[in-house]
This record gives structure tokens, sequence and C-alpha cells, in this order.
């Protein structure tokens, strides 16, 4: 018998669960009864849902059981401290089940209004009827029932119910009425404080969103012209040199058109494959190197299983371009610069290292915050994910190697990029 109750009870719970996380599902509830109940907990709002359903999986179970224990306990106690204050009018037993009674009905009552407050403040003159001729039935048939018990008479019994009634009406909703319409009233402050907040939440990720938007339109914004004018100043160099640097500069310029054609769309893109990353800057270094000659030379490695791993787009370049202008460029030698990805610890390392002249003294050892373009490189980092971060330092063999690590993201729907 006590495991045929467990089970249904244990039934009952897991299909409340259900369908306080899953309000379609309570058509298909089976039973009038149980039905319902699941009818009457969909009509709850979705905060009252979610609080009931948390409160309904901490006291599954055994939890359940212990609680009703605990108060029992409780009740009892007051019970026999009623029969200790009162003892001709409160017998042991009846005390215990008067404050048990009176206890678990109040208890259960809270409950009801503690996850179904909007409910009881759109109807409260329904609810206060029903729990108005509930209290007074009971006192009723109690008095009565006491009464003729005790005289035998049903006049008596009537007269003891004009007697009593009004006095235990009186402390009943003192007791009952009174605790509940409090409750009822704090949690619908609670529920109203609550929305409030959660539409301010909403409204500062919105804000948040449009702010990053922006951001890293202003971003790109300052990228995309740095590397062009660079650019376009290198042609222009090449061809005042007259006759001797035309072919040349008409080749840059052809590479830089190819380079255009082949970048532009990653270009304005938020986020980009690694391997169109890598194209662009390969592009990028093409140029150069043309207009550097055998002073520049790069080296690119690019696992294949890092090929549509998805980045902030142009960040490469930067750190590149930035490799070229103050390590590459100011040498007289020259210099190599190597690109690789590699994953380190769970995270994606992208580096760009050169041989160049390295960090300035004052910057040895630390990453220094350099200049526009690496302070891009890390807003656009931080912008795309809070874990992500870049970092400089001096090479083993010279130069300066600069690091990103940022979580690794595959993109598996990524096209490939027109040829």
């Amino acid at each position: 018998m006590l495991k045929k109750y467990m089970d249904w009870y244990r039934s009952i719970d897991e299909e409340s669960l259900l369908v306080l996380k899953h309000s379609e599902r309570a058509s298909q509830v089976r039973g009038r009864v149980r039905r319902y109940v699941a009818m009457k907990l969909v009509k709850l709002t979705p905060i009252e849902r979610q609080q009931l359903h948390d409160f309904l999986l901490k006291y599954r179970g055994a939890g359940f059981y212990i609680a009703a224990f605990k108060l029992m306990l409780l009740f009892s106690a007051i019970g026999v401290a009623l029969h200790l204050l009162l003892p001709t009018r409160f017998e042991l037993l009846k005390a215990l089940v008067f404050s048990n009674g009176l206890g678990f009905a109040l208890a259960w009552g809270l409950v009801g209004v503690w996850f179904n407050y909007r409910s009881s403040v759109r109807n409260k003159l329904k609810k206060l009827l029903l729990i108005v001729s509930t209290c007074a039935a009971g006192v009723a048939g109690g008095v009565l029932l006491a009464g003729f018990s005790d005289t035998g008479s049903m006049d008596m019994a009537f007269e003891r119910l004009l007697r009593v009634g009004g006095t235990a009406l009186l402390v009943a909703g003192l007791f009952y009425m009174v605790p509940l319409m409090i409750v009822t009233t704090w949690r619908n402050r609670q529920y109203e404080a609550l929305t409030v907040q959660l539409q301010q939440d909403a409204e500062r990720d919105r804000l948040a969103r449009e702010l990053s938007e922006s951001q890293l339109r202003l971003l790109r914004a300052q990228i995309e012209p740095h590397f062009l004018f660079n650019t376009l100043g290198a042609v222009q160099q090449l061809a005042e040199q007259g006759a001797q640097g035309a072919g040349r500069a008409a080749a840059l310029t052809a590479d830089l058109i190819a380079f255009l054609r082949a970048s532009l769309a990653e270009m304005r893109s938020e986020q980009v494959p690694l391997r169109s990353e890598f194209d662009m800057v390969a592009a990028y270094l093409r140029v150069m190197q043309a207009r550097m000659g055998s002073r520049l030379r790069y080296v690119l490695d690019l696992p294949a299983e890092f090929a549509n791993a998805t980045i902030p787009s142009m960040i490469l370049l930067t750190l590149a371009e930035n490799a070229i202008k103050h390590g590459i460029e100011p040498s007289l030698r020259g210099g190599e610069i190597r690109l690789s990805a590699l994953r380190v610890d769970g995270m994606l390392r992208l580096r760009v290292q050169d041989t160049g002249m390295g960090l300035p003294e004052s910057g040895t050892g630390s990453a220094p915050s350099g200049g526009l373009g690496l302070e891009n490189v890390r807003g656009r980092l931080l912008l795309s994910d809070p874990s992500a971060s870049l970092s400089l330092r001096d090479g083993e063999e010279g130069g300066v190697i600069a690091e990103i690590l940022l979580p690794i993201k595959i993109e598996t729907s990524l096209k490939a990029p027109a040829a």
C-alpha cells in the first residue's frame, strides 16, 4: 500500500515538473483531476512556473517527507504547549490534532499563494470569499459536532454555534487569512520588482550588443584605411622613382588589386575563417615583398584542423603589418615573419613572430600597450570573447613574438572563399 502511494506521488511530481517546464504537455495529461491541475499550472506566469519548478525539484522524493516530518514536529510542539497552558480546555490528543490540522492548513495555504500570487491579486474577492466560506463551514461543522456530542441537543449546538462561531471565525481570520494576505502582497511586490529588473537587464543587454556592434564597426573602419594608405604610399614611392620603379610599381599595383578583389568581402565581416585570414595576410605579404624584395621573407603554417576556425577579421593582418612597420623595415638586414596556429590547453594560439628589431628597452619582457593597431586588436578580441587575449614578448632569436589566445570555434557551414 505504501509503495503504491509513493509511486503515485512520484508520478504526480514528475508530471508537474514536466508541465511546468513544457506547458504544451498539459493537454496530454491523463485523468480529469490531473488534467485540471495541469491546466491550473499552465495558467501561472512564467516566473511563477519557474519558481514552483525549482521548489518541487528541491523537495522532490525524500525531501518532501523530511520537510513534512519537521513541520509535524513543530506543530506537535505547539499542541503540547497549548495543552500545558490550557489543560482543562485542550486535552493532549485534541491539542495535537488541532495544532497539526491548523498548521498544515496554514502551510498549504501559504504554499498556494507563494506560487500563485498573481492570480490571488487578480481574483482577490473570489479568493477571500472562498477562504471565508471554507473557514465558516469548518467552524460551523466543528462547533455543531462538538455541541451535539457534549449536550445531545441540537438546540444547544446551535446556541453554541452562535456564541462561539464569531470568535472562532475571528481567530481563523487572524491566524489564517491575515498571513495569506501579507504573503500575497509581499510576493506581488517581489514579482513587480523582478519584472522591472528583467526588463532593465534585457534593455541593458540590447544596448550592450548595439554598443559592441558599433565599436566593431568603428575598429574595422580604423584598421582598413591604415593598411590601404600604407600600401598606396608604397606604390607612390615606387612611381616617384621614374622608369626604374615604374615596373615594380605596376607589379605592386597588380598585386594590390588582386589582394583587394580576394579579401574585400572578408574585411567587411565581423568573424572570418582562419583560412581566409591567412590567405589575406599572405596576399598582403606578397604586396610588401614586392616593395622590400629579399629583405622580407615569410612562412605561414596553418594546420588543416583550424582552417574553418572563426576569428575576428583582420587581427592577424594588423599584427603582420605591425611586425613589418616596427620590426623588419627599421632593420638593415630585414627579417622573416612566421605565422602559425596551434592548440594550447584547449585554446587556439595564433602566433605572429618576426626577426626584426625587437621590443623597445622599456617594454622588454612585457606586453606593451602598443599603438592604435594593437589597441584595436585587443578591443576586437575582448568584444569577441572576454577570455581572449593578446600578449607581446621578445623572441628567443631576436624580434618580437605576438600571441593571441582565444576559444576554438569551428564553423562547419562556411562556404569556400571565391577564387
